[in-house]
């Protein structure tokens, strides 16, 4: 049986949009976060240490909004076995978006924990297999409907709270998605990333 390419479906192809939500949101439902450590907890803030993780990833230019949808896209076209021989790979939440120079966003899935990279297909072109070292970040919770002016202000409140807590980032803000770009509203909260200095 032919596979159908979901990862095209999410891109925006709508003449297979309703039957790609349904396999997509399906497959979201059963994905699994990372175990982490929760080091602090402070009304809608947290620090939390993460185990290094082993990401799949590609950078994609244009707003958030196209960029997420590219790279998420593409990314999910490799988890459900397009274009390669190996098995579907179950997938982790959450998405995580960086802003990078140049109009320019970095997207990551998260690759399950106990996956090894070595027994991993090589990726096709725009796509790398990368680790992102163990690591601690501050963390909070962005509910609703996901826009720049949203994240823009929650980020200014969890730059202020990291001051706060006399603790220094280490890296820029990162989106962490926890629903599907095709699936309306939310399930979960999305959060939003900041990795701090030791």
């Amino acid at each position: 049986m032919a596979k159908i390419g979901w990862g095209k479906i999410l891109a925006g192809v709508a003449t297979a949009a309703a039957a790609g939500a349904a396999y997509v949101y399906f497959k979201q439902r059963a994905a699994r976060a990372p175990i982490y450590e929760t080091l602090a907890s402070e009304g809608g803030f947290e620090i939390r240490r993460y185990p290094a993780l082993l990401v799949l990833e590609t950078a994609q230019y244009g707003t958030r909004d196209r960029a997420l949808g590219n790279g998420f896209g593409l990314l999910a076209d490799y988890m459900f076995g397009e274009g390669r021989d190996g098995e579907e790979i179950p997938i982790a939440m959450p998405v995580l978006a960086e802003a990078l120079p140049g109009d320019a966003w970095r997207i990551r899935f998260l690759l399950p924990q106990g996956i090894d990279r070595d027994g991993l297909d090589l990726p096709g072109p725009g796509i790398s297999i990368a680790e992102i070292p163990a690591r601690e970040v501050a963390v909070i919770a962005v509910p609703g409907k996901p826009t720049d002016r949203l994240f823009a202000a929650k980020a200014g409140e969890l730059g202020r709270w990291i001051a706060a807590q006399g603790r220094k980032p280490a890296g820029e803000v990162e989106h962490a998605y926890y629903n599907s770009p095709l699936k309306p509203g939310t399930t979960l909260p999305n959060e939003l990333f900041v990795p701090l200095a030791a």
